[in-house]
C-alpha cells in the first residue's frame, strides 16, 4: 500500500504462506522476504507478488508443526555477503531460540528442506525474534522476547567476528516483551517495538533510551521510511 494506507494491495494470498511474520524489503534485488513461523518456512517474492519461494524448510506437518523451535520469525537479508539470516524462537522463555543464516539462494541440486549450507549463529537464546543488520558496520541486531536477564531486550554482534567467538551484547533491557525492531544507521539511531504498546528510540549502543510511544496496543513490527519531497518543495525529507 502507499505510506499514507491507500492503494491496498494483496501480493500473496491466503493458503500460499501459513502464518507470515516479520518481513524484510531487500532493495538491491527488489525482493520481499519473510519468516513463515507455524509453515516453518523462510520465503519471499517478487514485489508484484510473483515467484513465490520457500528458501529454507524447517519441518512438515502438524506433528512438526506442535515444535516450536522450528518456528522460522525473523528474516534479514545481506546482498553483499550473499547471506540470509533468520530466527527459529523456540517456545516461550525456554532458552532454546536460535539465529541461523544460509546463503540467499538455494544451493544447486538442494531443496529448502535438505540444504547444506545452514550455519548456527547463537542458540540456546530466550526467545529471538525481529533481525536487523547494519551492513556498512557489518552488525548483527536482533530483538529477544524471552525473560530476562538475557530476554526482553535488544542484542547485537559483529556479522563475522574478528575472533570467530560470538557473544551477544545486550543494548536495551527491560522491554514488555519486545518484538519489532528498525535500524536508522546514517543517523545512528534504532527503534524498538514491544507487545505492551510502547515505542522506543535508542542511539545504536543502546544509550539515549527513549519513549516515542506508549500504550498503543499489541504492537509487532516496526520500520523506517525515507521520505522524499515532491519537486518543488523545500527541504531534502526527513525519516520516521
Amino acid at each position: 500500500m502507499d505510506l499514507d494506507g491507500g492503494n491496498r494491495t494483496t501480493l500473496v494470498p491466503s493458503g500460499v504462506t501459513y502464518t507470515p511474520k516479520q518481513l524484510h524489503f531487500e532493495a538491491t534485488n527488489r525482493k520481499l522476504y519473510w519468516g513463515d513461523r507455524e509453515g516453518m518456512r523462510v520465503m519471499r517474492c517478487d514485489l508484484d507478488g510473483s515467484n513465490v519461494e520457500t528458501l529454507v524448510q524447517t519441518g512438515q506437518g502438524e506433528d512438526d508443526r506442535s515444535d516450536e523451535t522450528r518456528w522460522c520469525v525473523g528474516v534479514a537479508v545481506d546482498p553483499v555477503g550473499g547471506h540470509l539470516y533468520w530466527t527459529q524462537k523456540g517456545p516461550s522463555d525456554a532458552g532454546l531460540g536460535k539465529i541461523l543464516r544460509a546463503g540467499i539462494d538455494l544451493p544447486a541440486g538442494e531443496g529448502a528442506a535438505e540444504r547444506g549450507d545452514i550455519e548456527v549463529l547463537f542458540e540456546g537464546l530466550p526467545e529471538p525474534i525481529d533481525l536487523e543488520l547494519d551492513l556498512v558496520e557489518r552488525m548483527l541486531y536482533w530483538t529477544d522476547r524471552g525473560d530476562p536477564p538475557r530476554g526482553n531486550s535488544v542484542n547485537r554482534s559483529p556479522m563475522e567476528p574478528p575472533d570467530r567467538r560470538r557473544k551477544p551484547e545486550i543494548l536495551l533491557t527491560h522491554l514488555m516483551e519486545g518484538i519489532g525492531l528498525a535500524l536508522d544507521p546514517a543517523d545512528g539511531r534504532m527503534y524498538v517495538t514491544d507487545l505492551a504498546g510502547n515505542v522506543y528510540a535508542a542511539d545504536l549502543d543502546g544509550s539515549n533510551r527513549r519513549e516515542i510511544l506508549l500504550l498503543q496496543g499489541n504492537l509487532t513490527g516496526i520500520t523506517r521510511a525515507v521520505l522524499t519531497p515532491s519537486p518543488g518543495s523545500p527541504g531534502e525529507g526527513h525519516r520516521c
